[in-house]
């Protein structure tokens, strides 16, 4: 063999180890990049769950189109959930729905996002429904808080406002700023 051959055979031999190397780096950042996005834990369609309190009673019902548990931070994300709620201890009762919602079993919290409505199912409750786009609500004590403009229907007036804080168990509404409010009488 003469230096030509040697010299050619050496080029397409670091070619091909340089080729190696390059896709062996590939591979291991594709597989690096599918390991870093966390998967579910369990998934469900068409999900409905009740939850009761340390005496038995219902305290709230769940149900979503779709629904991913993450078990890592003990995360539940639920696409169209619809929340019932029990307030003081049953006698009242909510229905919360939006386009996206998330469960935070550590601080039992849920937050809705998107087109949050919440309505009275009791056609004598004042407020009928409370229309924003981003809400939390506290599951321990039924502490609900937003900090976007919130729609309040009622029987016989609408109102306005900026930032919400309501407490389910004592019945009690408050805006928090920007109010504006329209009665009608019949």
């Amino acid at each position: 063999m003469n230096r030509v051959t040697l010299a050619i055979i050496a080029f397409f031999t670091a070619a091909l180890v340089l080729y190696w190397q390059v896709q062996n780096k590939r591979n291991s950042e594709a597989t690096q990049l599918s390991t870093d996005v966390i998967q579910p834990d369990y998934v469900a369609d068409d999900l409905r769950s009740v939850s009761y309190d340390q005496n038995g009673m219902i305290s709230s019902r769940v149900s979503a189109k779709h629904m991913e548990h993450y078990e890592q931070d003990d995360r539940t994300v639920f696409t169209n959930p619809v929340y019932w709620v029990f307030p003081d201890k049953g006698q009242t009762e909510w229905r919360m729905t939006a386009l996206q919602g998330q469960l935070d079993k550590h601080s039992n919290k849920v937050v809705l996002q998107n087109d949050v409505i919440i309505d009275a199912i009791s056609p004598t409750e004042p407020i009928q429904s409370i229309s924003t786009s981003y809400l939390e609500l506290n599951l321990s004590n039924m502490i609900m808080t937003s900090d976007k403009n919130i729609l309040i229907n009622g029987q016989d007036f609408n109102i306005t406002g900026l930032g919400l804080y309501a407490d389910l168990n004592a019945q009690q509404v408050k805006l928090l700023s920007q109010v504006k409010g329209t009665y009608e009488t019949k």
